[in-house]
C-alpha cells in the first residue's frame, strides 16, 4: 500500500473511532472522511435531541432549554451549558465550564473548570479537564488533553481548512475544523493543535508541542526544543 492510501485510510471514521463508543454513530453514517461529522452536529441534535435534566448539581449553574444531561452526571456551580447538548451518564461537567452550542458528550467524560467548547463530538471515557478549548473537534474513546491545551479550529486568513497527502493539501471544505483526536490519544499540558490536525490511535504529543498535520497511530511528537542549565549565583546579603 502506497503511503498516500495509509493517511487517506486514517481519515475514515472507523479507522480513528470505535464507533461502539457513542450513541451517536448515526453522525457517521455515510461519511467518507471523519470530518464531514462536524458539518451534521447542528441537524443531528436538532432532530434527536429530547431535553430532560436527569443530572444533580452542585451550587446553580445555567442549563439552557435545548440541553439533555443523563443520569448521574454532576454539573458544577458556575458551569454554563446553552445548548444545544446531549450530555450522557456519569459524567463531571465542572466549575465554570462553558459548553457552546452544538456539543455531544459521551458517558462517563469530564470536562473541566474554564474548559470551553463549541461544536465538538466527545466519545465515551474522554476527558477535557483543565483550561482547555475545543472547537468543530472530534474526540474519541479515552481521548485526554492536558492543562492547557488549545485545539484552533480557524486558520488566521480565514480560508479553508486543509490537510497533507503526500505534501499536498486537500481542501476539506472548511472553514471551521480544530482537530480529530482518535481513540486514546494523549495531548500533553500547554500544546496547540493548529486547525485541521489529526491524531491516531494511541499516538501522544507531549506538552508544549505547536502540532501542524497528521500524526499516525501509536507514534509520539517530542518538542526537540534544550534546556539550559547553570549555575545559580546567589547575591550578598
Amino acid at each position: 500500500m502506497k503511503r498516500g492510501t495509509k493517511l487517506r485510510a486514517m481519515f475514515k471514521p472507523t479507522d480513528l473511532f470505535d464507533l461502539s463508543q457513542t450513541e451517536h454513530a448515526a453522525l457517521f453514517d455515510g461519511c467518507e472522511f471523519a470530518w464531514e461529522a462536524l458539518t451534521r452536529l447542528k441537524d443531528y441534535l436538532k432532530a434527536s435531541l429530547r431535553p430532560a435534566l436527569r443530572n444533580r448539581c452542585e451550587g446553580t449553574a445555567y442549563i439552557g432549554q435545548d440541553v439533555f444531561i443523563g443520569e448521574g452526571t454532576v454539573v458544577e456551580d458556575g458551569a454554563m451549558i446553552k445548548g444545544p447538548a446531549i450530555i450522557g451518564v456519569n459524567c463531571q461537567i465542572r466549575h465554570n465550564a462553558y459548553l457552546r452550542e452544538d456539543v455531544i458528550i459521551g458517558d462517563n467524560c469530564v470536562v473541566g473548570n474554564a474548559c470551553e467548547l463549541k461544536n465538538v463530538l466527545m466519545f465515551n471515557h474522554c476527558q477535557v479537564p483543565h483550561f482547555n478549548y475545543v472547537g468543530d473537534s472530534l474526540l474519541g474513546h479515552k481521548a485526554h488533553l492536558g492543562a492547557g491545551v488549545k485545539i484552533s479550529n480557524i486558520k488566521l486568513d480565514h480560508t479553508h481548512v486543509a490537510v497533507e497527502i503526500d505534501g499536498q493539501p486537500v481542501d476539506t471544505g472548511l472553514r471551521k475544523f480544530g482537530a480529530l483526536l482518535a481513540d486514546g490519544s494523549e495531548i500533553g499540558c500547554n500544546t496547540v493543535l493548529n486547525p485541521g490536525s489529526i491524531i491516531g490511535r494511541g499516538a501522544i504529543i507531549y506538552p508544549n508541542v505547536n502540532w501542524r498535520g497528521i500524526l499516525p497511530a501509536n507514534m509520539i511528537a517530542k518538542n526537540k526544543g534544550t534546556v539550559e542549565v547553570v549555575v545559580r549565583r546567589l547575591k550578598a546579603v
